[in-house]
């Protein structure tokens, strides 16, 4: 009970001290619980979504997936005779067929895109009773003919549509118009997806090509029938094969199990930049309790001599720490919650809806918030716990702070540079490797390890490194700059660890650049010594035949190359096989993409019967020149294909792709089977590039789902891709880079603190305000850029290392962002100098009397 008392008024007698660490400890925990909240919430909101929009039972074609289209872009659909044998199953109250199609565009009469910008899909099919569960007809009435439809309120308030508008849907079957004769409200939450209904039969004929078809049976069930006894009686009266019959669970979790993968990987992505923020922290709560340990050596030494032994003394400090991790935790779980919130807006403003009804708050997220939070802070506090119970009472008595272990000292060095050698190793060996995935592994082990590594030889580099940085930019202010660089070496093992915080946020900064970089840099590099085209055309869906025809007819064109990817098996002469497909394409394909090959001539492979594969598939399954293939369409018939051409694999694009013309593609595949190109390309003839820009933009101008680039437009869209990308996790790492901030506050605030008394010694003898700020603020910069330029260096090398990988996948190109690594070192600086602001300001407003007289 003694132990408990003396840490609550401890605790309680240096609050302002603890502040900044429970600000760590808060912004860790939320960041975690908000991420739990808000990944749970998107959970929440699809769970009712795809129960309310299921049935009790479904029937639908075996080969149909909840989450993609055949390759021909029409879904897979069943007879309708299927409907009638459901119908008549015993437990049916009614039976309907239902069209819906995922694979279209709508827009309105300005050749708007009426689809959502966030990637939600856009669905189009026809109004049954079944949606009735999710939707209510607001406005208007159900379309009831050919001409007519009806769109979700969400979509119409989003794009301003009211009854009586024209809206155009591109189907790969063509396109047709329909006015706007009625709006439903979804009485769920809406995640973001654009609905669009016509009446049955305009949805069978304009969707799926063809009358008397559904994609799925919709059937309730009589009142007492359970759904999984339907479901028997329907199988019984349709038959197993070619079928699947679902109910309303199984269902709704073969939706979810799509949605749910996309959200774990939202979820641990998110959590692992949280973690990045805990393992910054624990650097904060080091440095805090290692400090507040020191200042109060004297007391520590008197309750050691009045009796205290050293269990109660590391006792009370860990109850000071656990005081610490329930305050910052409780703070943290209700900042996570809100913080979810604030996600949830933002999403909902990006056009992703996400409604604060649904919002889900788990038990176990608190439970969560609090365990890690309290484990964290109580584990980050027990070396400096350990360090104060080992203080003997009269070396506690003599002096004013923990005398220094030269041997923990030494054995901390040895450590560190095994580790940071062994970590070093592993980034060569990484480097070296023959096959990424193999060297991945190493590199993960090499930055763990030369993190750890730099992490525990931060105080012996902080001696050498901040006498570098001071001889260049402290030496301009004098005796200031003489005493700011002082200050910074006067404790090693605080600097390296205040450092080592911002150090771990610039290192992922750093390394995450030069990937960008190199990423940006490869594929321009490869796009300027292999692509011929001119122009590419191509978007998030495959491109309907009448937007292809549209770029066929463009004036001012040379020619125009059709690609698609093909499933299909294909099984090699000593048996193996891959199921991987093809890609098909015509033979200006070999203009448009300069192939270098190993064996044959690339033209070759667009002959009758012929095809190339890539070396690595030739070395892995022992094809040469000449063998012949036996590939499998699916559905089409079995062709046996000769070998033409052996293409090099060493490229970023197309890298493994088994080439074949498009005349042998129609040869094994039945029309109806063939799918829409996935890209197009286009060359124009010599001297009309502009004019045939232009004029490939006006044809196009009708179906604003695709894009026309040429060659400068596709790099400059490559590196916004990358670049947008590392921006949002430049955004997550400024979470840890804010916690490496309040590591310097802190740090900063405790020595001034620690060294009230020399302040006020200063003072007297005449050094003035503004000298003491400038001071701070300088050792502030000089430990901000310590860290900085550790985490940059180390995280170059991570980088240059990473590329070495990406080289094996042909992004061969190592680019260092100079602009962008001098950028932050710069803003470390200035970061340094933010720090600083509020430890200067008090330091300076120190009474001089009062300060000399501190003990």
């Amino acid at each position: 009970m003694t132990v408990l008392k003396t840490s609550m008024r401890n605790f309680f007698a240096h609050k302002g001290r603890m502040a900044l660490s429970a600000v760590a400890v808060l912004l860790s925990v939320a960041f975690v619980c908000g991420t739990l909240v808000f990944t749970d919430t998107m959970n929440t909101t699809f769970d009712k979504l795809f129960a309310a929009t299921s049935s009790d039972v479904t029937v639908s074609s075996k080969a149909a997936k909840s989450d993609s289209t055949p390759q021909n872009g029409r879904p897979d659909s069943l007879p309708a005779s299927v409907l009638e044998r459901a119908e008549k199953a015993e437990g049916v109250k009614y039976a309907e067929g239902a069209v819906s199609s995922m694979n279209v565009t709508v827009v309105n009469s300005a050749n708007k895109n009426m689809g959502s910008s966030t990637g939600a899909p856009t669905i189009a099919g026809n109004w049954t009773r079944n949606d009735l569960r999710s939707m209510e007809i607001t406005s208007g009435h159900a379309p009831r003919g050919p001409t007519e439809t009806m769109v979700d309120a969400d979509t119409a308030d989003k794009h301003h549509l009211k009854l009586g508008d024209e809206l155009r849907t591109i189907a790969v079957t063509g396109d047709f118009k329909a006015r706007i004769v009625g709006i439903a409200t979804f009485k769920v939450t809406n995640p973001g997806a654009a609905v669009v209904y016509f009446d049955t039969a305009t949805a069978q004929r304009e969707l799926l090509g063809t009358t008397g078809r559904f994609t799925e049976i919709n059937l309730s069930a009589a009142t007492g029938v359970t759904d999984d006894t339907l479901k028997r009686n329907v199988t019984a009266s349709i038959g197993a094969g070619g079928y699947k019959v679902q109910t309303q669970k199984e269902r709704a979790d073969e939706n979810r199990s799509g949605v749910g993968s996309f959200m774990d990987v939202i979820k641990y992505a998110m959590l692992g930049f949280a973690g990045i923020a805990f393992l910054v922290g624990i650097f904060l709560i080091i440095n805090t309790f290692s400090m507040l340990v020191a200042q109060r050596t004297r007391e520590i030494g008197l309750m050691r001599a009045i009796g205290s032994s050293r269990k109660q003394v590391n006792r009370s400090v860990l109850v000071e720490a656990t005081l610490l991790g329930v305050f910052g935790s409780i703070l943290g779980v209700g900042a996570g919650v809100g913080l979810a919130v604030g996600l949830m807006k933002l999403m909902s403003a990006a056009g992703m809806d996400l409604s604060t009804r649904d919002l889900t708050v788990k038990a176990t997220t608190p439970v969560i918030g609090l365990v890690l939070g309290v484990v964290v802070t109580v584990l980050a506090a027990y070396l400096p716990a350990r360090r104060a119970g080992k203080v003997s009472p009269m070396a506690a008595l003599r002096d004013a702070g923990t005398p220094a272990d030269g041997k923990a000292g030494l054995v901390r060095g040895i450590i560190g540079l095994v580790l940071t050698g062994a970590g070093t190793f592993a980034l060569f060996t990484a480097a070296h490797a023959d096959k990424a995935s193999d060297g991945s592994l190493v590199l993960g082990a090499g930055v763990v390890l030369t993190l750890i590594g730099f992490v525990i030889i931060g105080p012996l580099l902080a001696g050498g490194v901040v006498r570098v940085i001071s001889a260049v930019l402290l030496r301009f202010f004098g005796p200031v700059g003489r005493m700011a660089e002082r200050n910074a070496l006067r404790n090693p093992r605080r600097t390296g660890a205040t450092g080592a915080a911002l150090m771990i946020g610039l290192a992922l900064v750093a390394c995450l650049s030069v990937v960008g970089s190199s990423m940006v840099a490869s594929a321009t590099d490869e796009l300027d010594k292999s692509v011929g085209t001119d122009f590419i055309i191509q978007g998030n869906q495959r491109i309907v035949p009448q937007a292809a025809k549209a770029i066929e007819t463009t004036p001012g064109l040379e020619h125009v190359t059709h690609y698609r990817d093909i499933e299909a098996k294909i099984v090699a002469p000593d048996g193996s096989s891959d199921s991987d497909g093809v890609t098909a394409a015509d033979p200006t394909y070999a203009q448009d993409l300069h192939r270098k090959t190993t064996a044959g001539e690339l033209t070759a492979a667009y002959g009758k019967d012929s095809m190339s594969v890539g070396s690595k598939f030739a070395t892995k399954h022992h094809v040469k020149l000449g063998d012949t293939l036996t590939v499998a369409f699916k559905g089409g018939s079995t062709a046996k294909l000769k070998v033409a051409a052996i293409t090099d694999d060493d490229v970023a694009i197309d890298q493994g792709a088994r080439y074949l013309s498009t005349q042998t593609m129609r040869k094994y595949l039945p029309a109806d089977r063939i799918p829409p190109d996935q890209i197009m390309f286009a060359s124009a003839k010599n001297g009309q590039e502009k004019q045939a820009y232009a004029a490939l933009k006006k044809s196009m101008e009708q179906y604003p789902q695709y894009q026309v680039r040429d060659q400068s437009d596709y790099k400059q869209e490559l590196k916004d891709q990358i670049g947008q990308l590392l921006n949002m996790v430049y955004g997550l790492l400024a979470l840890a880079i804010v916690v490496a901030v309040l590591g310097v506050i802190n740090t900063l605030a405790l020595s001034v603190v620690e060294r009230t008394r020399e302040i006020g010694l200063m003072r007297a003898i005449g050094m003035s305000r503004r000298q003491l700020r400038r001071m701070i603020r300088l050792e502030s910069v000089v430990i901000a850029l310590f860290g900085a330029l550790l985490g940059l260096g180390l995280g170059m090398g991570w980088g240059a290392t990473a590329q070495k990988l990406l080289a094996l996948e042909g992004l061969k190109v190592l680019e260092i962002p100079w602009p962008t690594i001098i950028g932050v070192f710069i803003g470390s600086a200035f970061v340094g100098l933010f720090a600083a602001l509020i430890p200067a300001f008090r330091a300076g407003r120190m009474n001089v009397l009062n300060a000399i007289a501190t003990d």
